[in-house]
C-alpha cells in the first residue's frame, strides 16, 4: 500500500475498525514507512491523552438534591407544558455541566501550573494530530526568529541545537494563559518537542521543574523574564540534556 492509500485508514486502524486483511496490509506498511508509523504513534497519544481518567470528574452528590430542590417547587405552582418541561430539563443539564467545570477548575490541590499543563499537553497533541506543527518552516533559526517579529510584543529565544542532534524544525503562534505564545518546534529523531514561550510575570529565574501527563513529558522553567514550557514524548534522559543545551544556548547572544 502507499502511504496516500493508508493516510485515510490511520483513524480506523487506530480503532480497530478496519477488517482482518486491511488491517494487516496497514500494519505491513507501518512496520516499512516511518512516516506513516509516526503519525499512526500520534493517534494513539492523542487516544490515550483523550481517555485519561483525570480529563473526566462527576458533579458532586448534592448537586442533583440542590438542583431538584430548586425547580420543583416551583413546577408544583403551575402545570408546565411539555415545551417547558423540556426547557427546564436543558436548563439543570447546562446548570450542571457549569457546576461541574467549575469544579474541575477550581477543586482543592490543583495547581495553576497543574491545570495550564493540561492545555500544554493538549496544544501539542493537537499540533501532532492535525499536522500543523509549525507556521513557519525552517531548520534556519535566521528564518524563524524574524517570523515572530510583527506577531507577538516579544521575540523568543531560537538557538540552533542541530550540532547536539535537536534540529529545529520552526515555529508556530499558540495561545495559552489568554494570551498569544510563540511556539517553537525540535526534533528528536521522530520525536517533536514543542517549546512555548511568552513573557514571565516576574525577573526572577526558576531551574527547569519536571511534570509528566498522559504519557507526556513536561518542562518548565523561567529565565530573563521569560517563562518557558517545553512539551514531547521523548525519554526523561535526552528530554533534559535537550532543556540543558537550550537554556546554554538562549542565554549565548548569537550573530
Amino acid at each position: 500500500m502507499r502511504c496516500q492509500d493508508v493516510l485515510p485508514l490511520l483513524h480506523p486502524y487506530a480503532d480497530r475498525e478496519l477488517d482482518v486483511v486491511r488491517h494487516v496490509e496497514v500494519e505491513t506498511h507501518l512496520r516499512g514507512c516511518a512516516v506513516c508509523a509516526e503519525r499512526e504513534g500520534r493517534l494513539r497519544s492523542l487516544r490515550a491523552a483523550v481517555s485519561a481518567p483525570a480529563l473526566y470528574h462527576q458533579a458532586p452528590a448534592g448537586l442533583r438534591v440542590r438542583v431538584r430542590s430548586a425547580v420543583l417547587p416551583a413546577a408544583r405552582r403551575r402545570r408546565p407544558s411539555r415545551h417547558l418541561v423540556a426547557v427546564a430539563a436543558a436548563v439543570v443539564l447546562l446548570v450542571g455541566a457549569s457546576a461541574a467545570v467549575g469544579i474541575i477548575l477550581s477543586r482543592a490541590g490543583v495547581s495553576p501550573d497543574d491545570r495550564l499543563a493540561e492545555r500544554v499537553v493538549a496544544s501539542h497533541v493537537r499540533s501532532l494530530q492535525v499536522d500543523h506543527l509549525t507556521d513557519v518552516a525552517s531548520s534556519d533559526r535566521h528564518t524563524v526568529k524574524p517570523w515572530f517579529r510583527g506577531k507577538l510584543d516579544f521575540s523568543p529565544p531560537v538557538p540552533d541545537l542541530a550540532p547536539q542532534g535537536y534540529p529545529l524544525a520552526g515555529g508556530r503562534l499558540d495561545y495559552l494563559t489568554d494570551r498569544p505564545v510563540a511556539a517553537l518546534v525540535y526534533h528528536r529523531r521522530l520525536h517533536a518537542i514543542n517549546l512555548f514561550t511568552w513573557p514571565a510575570d516576574g525577573d526572577g529565574d526558576t531551574p527547569p521543574r519536571a511534570l509528566a501527563r498522559h504519557g507526556f513529558n513536561v518542562r518548565i522553567w523561567q529565565r530573563a523574564g521569560m517563562t518557558f514550557w517545553a512539551v514531547s514524548d521523548l525519554n526523561d534522559e535526552e528530554f533534559d540534556e535537550f532543556v540543558r543545551l537550550y537554556r546554554e544556548r538562549a542565554a549565548v547572544p548569537g550573530p
